[in-house]
């Protein structure tokens, strides 16, 4: 599969993302990166917000994955414990392996699979060579520079999004 740098779909917060318009994208299984796109690098449990998200995004029979380059395995595991999700950790993006493994693990095809994260370079382009629908949003929060900087390059990348939400 070849990627883009251009997200297919873009969203505030991943929790503004509705259940019904992945429903009317055919998506039943939804990847989810958990740093800076569920929590904040800094938070240590999920927001009554997220986890009423996860929820609804449930009753729409809709999987929820975690897909994570993390390899703390104490916060990957206890988010998706407390999120109820699989998860696969040190995922390598924006190598595609990640994702094909975590598809493979809960039996989806990429026609019915999506990645929302918060990086472009890492979510975005990971999500293309997987050959699944890439979604960003915002990241919750800065905590260094160098992520700011990286939001700063990626800037304009998320300004050719056709599909701003």
């Amino acid at each position: 599969m070849s990627f883009s740098l251009i997200p297919k779909f873009l969203f505030r917060n991943l929790t503004d993302i509705p259940p019904d318009f992945l429903v009317s994208l055919g998506i039943k299984f939804l990847m989810v990166d958990l740093d800076n796109t569920v929590a904040a690098y800094n938070e240590h449990s999920v927001s009554d917000l997220a986890l009423k998200w996860f929820e609804s995004v449930r009753n729409h029979d809709i999987d929820l994955f975690i897909i994570s380059n993390s390899t703390r395995t104490d916060r990957v595991e206890a988010f998706a414990k407390e999120l109820g999700t699989g998860f696969v950790m040190n995922a390598r993006k924006p190598s595609p392996s990640g994702l094909r493994k975590a598809m493979g693990m809960a039996n989806y095809s990429t026609d019915v699979s999506a990645l929302a994260g918060d990086q472009i370079f890492t979510d975005t382009i990971a999500a293309g060579r997987a050959g699944v629908v890439s979604i960003i949003v915002r990241p919750k929060r800065f905590t260094n520079p160098f992520l700011a900087l990286r939001y700063y390059i990626e800037f304009p990348f998320r300004l050719l999004c056709k599909n701003k939400k």
